[in-house]
């Protein structure tokens, strides 16, 4: 499973409280029937809905599976997801170093 992660857009005052996580999921026609991408979605959902507290906040989550999530054990999907999650929670720790922002000195447009 592909899995991206990008720090959302500060939309509110500068200072406010992060922004609660959000998450998507990109599950094309290539996939299957209707029924199958939705089945997909539902079983994603259902895991992801067991480890929200994990979620890292103020980052968006987009989760591109692959087919085999039809046919796979729910409690290997639902490591998986785990994993995923811990992975992007060090992402976000390791950003937060770096910070996402834009740099300190920008250019500023000559008159």
């Amino acid at each position: 499973m592909n899995w991206f992660l990008a720090p959302q857009t500060q939309d509110g005052a500068a200072g406010s409280s992060p922004a609660a996580a959000r998450i998507g999921f990109t599950v094309g026609k290539v996939m299957g029937k209707a029924h199958e991408r939705n089945r997909i979605k539902r079983r994603m959902r259902e895991a992801l809905r067991r480890h929200v507290d994990l979620l890292p906040q103020g980052f968006d989550l987009i989760f591109h599976p692959r087919r085999n999530v039809l046919t796979m054990e729910f409690a290997q999907l639902e490591r998986e997801i785990v994993r995923i999650l811990e992975q992007a929670g060090t992402e976000v720790a390791r950003s937060a170093k770096h910070s996402w922002a834009a740099p300190k000195n920008p250019v500023t447009p000559r008159p």
